[in-house]
């Protein structure tokens, strides 16, 4: 829904809202707020709300500190769970005190990608995300255990799944926030789940995406439950993705289908998906951007590990669901919840940019289950494996001039540095099964 400045105003007068929280994202993917009462919407609204960029993480040094949000007016949202002295949202990109937008807000990076997409006649990057989630059940102080709340499996119903009337209220309560749920079941490990909803554009699917995992977590907890959407929360279960379905449209026209191909694809969408292929190990570092993601990458639990492609096997990275026409669409398997969708899209538009101006050659595809296939006959049949750690997927991300462009220099150098320093900090600690291996053994 599009509202202008008098609208907001008028409806936060009208529903009694008391503060709001001016929203944005950091390069980790984690939602920041400057909360503001009512009385100051109107200079919010005028772009005049200012905050300290140096406190969030990745942004600048203290000397620069002063930074600017633009809120957009289309994110304006009401929190349905905030009955008294009611609280809305807005959505705002990060804009530099010169009134240029801030090269490191990862909105504004999707952005950017987006106008090169504009620029090669593509109006639309059209995205419906899957995001995985957990439900563990919390202590007596609120605090999440590792205890799971169901022993549910893919699409059971209660009484196994005990997670289903908190996921009918975060459905509910997603639909009363404006969007279209399209299905939500139990996933296939015990206490996971997922909720689909409709696909929208790029920006607004990466808001969407925030604001789905906000409201998660906030109604597990009413629920007495922790949400978690962590790649690889147990081990010897499956992980959590987010799965990115995802087509470029000419206005109402969708670029990726032909109906006089075989399998109903444009040479757009082959080229796209080459490019996807092409730098899908330099973009694991931004799809899958924790130590831990590369626990859920590994064969055995259905997550793919390994960069392929079908239109009718899931163990490939990408695959081709069955709808064409105005459905057609690529559907990227290999990202997880934990990553910053908007990192996460634009480095994913901008690789499929990048297809398609070299009008890559897309590889044969793979039909036969890649997880029970020999190293001799990946290699065979060129199939390489997604980076095994973060380490590896960082080495791949810097060497790769397609996906240092996408992020552009200020994102990179405070991305790498991050994420340099977490993989530094587990490779230098002492794990429980390092003591259970060694303590007794040496």
């Amino acid at each position: 829904m599009s509202y202008t400045k008098d609208d907001i105003l008028r409806i936060a007068k009208e529903e009694n809202v008391r503060f709001i929280r001016l929203q944005f994202t950091d390069l980790l993917g984690t939602i920041k707020n400057v909360e503001i009462p009512v009385s100051q919407l109107e200079k919010a609204l005028d772009n005049k709300m200012m905050f300290d960029g140096s406190s969030i993480e990745g942004y600048v040094r203290i000397e620069e500190s002063d930074m600017y949000l633009y809120p957009d007016l289309d994110t304006w949202v009401i929190f349905p769970w905030v009955t008294e002295n009611r609280v809305a949202r807005l959505i705002c990109d990060v804009y530099m005190p010169d009134g240029t937008p801030f090269a490191g807000d990862p909105r504004g990076i999707l952005k950017r990608v987006l106008t090169e997409a504009e620029q090669m006649g593509y109006t639309s990057m059209n995205v419906g995300p899957e995001p995985e989630f957990f439900l563990f059940r919390t202590d007596a102080n609120g605090n999440p255990t590792e205890e799971l709340n169901d022993q549910g499996g893919y699409f059971d119903l209660a009484p196994t799944d005990l997670g289903e009337n908190c996921r009918r209220e975060i459905v509910l309560t997603l639909e009363e926030m404006g969007f279209e749920i399209e299905a939500s079941h139990h996933e296939v490990a015990p206490g996971q789940h997922e909720i689909d909803f409709k696909y929208a554009d790029a920006i607004k699917a990466a808001d969407q995406i925030q604001t789905f995992k906000l409201v998660v977590k906030t109604i597990a907890r009413q629920h007495g439950l922790h949400a978690t959407f962590m790649p690889k929360p147990l081990f010897g279960m499956n992980g959590s993705g987010m799965h990115c379905h995802q087509s470029l449209f000419k206005d109402n026209v969708n670029t990726f289908y032909d109906e006089s191909d075989t399998l109903g694809l444009s040479k757009t969408a082959r080229h796209y998906m080459a490019g996807i292929l092409k730098h899908a190990r330099a973009m694991a570092a931004i799809t899958n951007p924790t130590v831990n993601s590369y626990k859920r990458l590994v064969p055995g639990y259905e997550a793919p590990c390994y960069v392929a492609w079908s239109a009718s096997n899931r163990s490939p990275m990408i695959r081709i669901p069955a709808s064409r026409g105005l459905s057609t669409r690529v559907e990227v398997r290999n990202p997880d919840p934990a990553a910053n969708p908007y990192l996460a899209l634009a480095v994913m538009l901008k690789a499929g940019l990048d297809g398609i101006n070299r009008e890559l050659s897309l590889p044969a595809p793979i039909d036969r289950n890649i997880y029970i296939m020999s190293e001799e006959e990946r290699i065979e049949e060129g199939i390489p494996s997604l980076p095994a750690d973060l380490k590896e997927a960082l080495h791949e991300l810097i060497r790769s001039e397609v996906i240092t462009e996408a992020l552009g220099d200020h994102a990179l150098a405070h991305f790498y540095e991050l994420k340099e320093i977490e993989w530094d900090m587990y490779r230098t600690q002492v794990h429980q099964w390092e003591r259970d291996q060694y303590l007794t053994l040496y």
